[in-house]
């Protein structure tokens, strides 16, 4: 028996939702990690002028770690949308 366009449409709804709460949640964190690294490694610069390639270094580097969680989640996302 194959299922009612109607049952269909609810299915696409449902995972458009999943879809959207899987990428919202996803990015929550990295979005925060992200604000805070940066905040600290401000006030790191300014109070160690001298340190502040390595300081920049070693920020850039965790940042890229925590994008990368985001970007799982956007996979997720877009497997639960089209898939």
């Amino acid at each position: 028996m194959e299922p009612t366009e109607a049952v269909k449409e609810v299915a696409t709804n449902w995972n458009a939702i999943a879809a959207a709460i899987a990428i919202g949640l996803g990015a929550i964190g990295p979005g925060i990690g992200i604000g805070l690294l940066a905040g600290k490694a401000m006030e790191a610069i300014g109070r160690n002028p001298e340190a502040a390639p390595k300081i920049q270094t070693a920020m850039i580097l965790a940042i890229a770690f925590a994008e990368a969680i985001a970007i799982y989640a956007l996979v997720v996302a877009l497997i639960i949308k089209f898939v």
